[in-house]
């Protein structure tokens, strides 16, 4: 009686699984005829059910929904898209979808944890914590332009869309990055407060810090093709940043620094 029950089971969550439903235990239950005691009876969690269909997402769905969730942002922002057309873009069921991203929130977290400069910029902080800012800066200016215009990066415009969406802070996009802000202000924010108090930067609000520090370099990015077209600008884009944050350097020198130095 248990193993037809569990068959069943399985057979009527393999069917709604096909037809791209999210399958919930209820509904599986529901499907198969037993009620969700007789379920949890067959299987100790919906994950141990999934495990024995072998119906794991396959490797490459992860990518393409985060490449169409990219271009859909990009068309009309994460308020206006629709899971259900992002599952048809990016050639997935709802089910595989709903598995890997449960909602909006947790796509656009991926999508900044994918695309955004944040990690990158999070894991440099972290391998030259003990490094001057000399130093340190420079070269996250240099992973900041390495993942916009690096190999494999994605469109500008694309990335005008993301940081769009965090500047509104719709409430998907708030929920979303609100663990991403919070692991890069620790990092950077942690890093350049210590080189505060330990007299290498000019005392500031630290988050006012990052922010002169990352304007210049992002307002470059966002309008260097413009400036390359129109304005004849002729400097490698990597040497450009990096001269933005020696700027910054020099800009946060503590004052006894600067009045020594005439």
């Amino acid at each position: 009686m248990a193993a037809g029950t569990r068959e069943r089971i399985l057979s009527e969550a393999r069917g709604l699984l096909v037809r791209g439903e999210i399958a919930t235990v209820g509904q599986i239950a529901a499907a198969a005829g037993v009620s969700r005691t007789s379920f949890y009876r067959a299987f100790d969690s919906r994950d141990e059910l999934l495990a024995a269909l072998d119906v794991q997402p396959e490797p490459a769905a992860r990518e393409r929904i985060l490449d169409a969730a990219l271009d859909m942002v990009g068309e009309g922002g994460l308020t206006a898209l629709s899971m259900d057309d992002l599952a048809t873009r990016s050639g997935v069921s709802r089910a595989t979808l709903y598995r890997l991203f449960p909602g909006k929130p947790a796509l656009f977290a991926n999508l900044l944890r994918t695309y955004s400069p944040l990690e990158p910029v999070s894991r440099v902080v972290e391998s030259m914590r003990d490094q001057p800012p000399d130093e340190v800066m420079p070269e996250i200016a240099r992973v900041v332009f390495k993942a916009v215009y690096g190999p494999g990066a994605p469109r500008i415009g694309v990335l005008r869309a993301i940081f769009l969406e965090v500047s509104t802070l719709s409430p998907d996009a708030e929920e979303g990055g609100r663990d991403l802000a919070g692991m890069i202000f620790a990092s950077v924010g942690g890093y350049v407060m210590s080189q505060m108090s330990e007299g290498r930067l000019r005392r500031m609000h630290p988050l006012l810090a990052m922010q002169s520090f990352i304007g210049p370099i992002f307002f470059h990015l966002l309008t260097r093709s413009m400036a390359e077209r129109l304005l004849g600008l002729d400097i490698d884009g990597e040497q450009a940043v990096v001269e933005l944050a020696r700027a910054w350097l020099r800009a946060m020198k503590p004052d006894e620094e600067v009045d020594s130095n005439g």
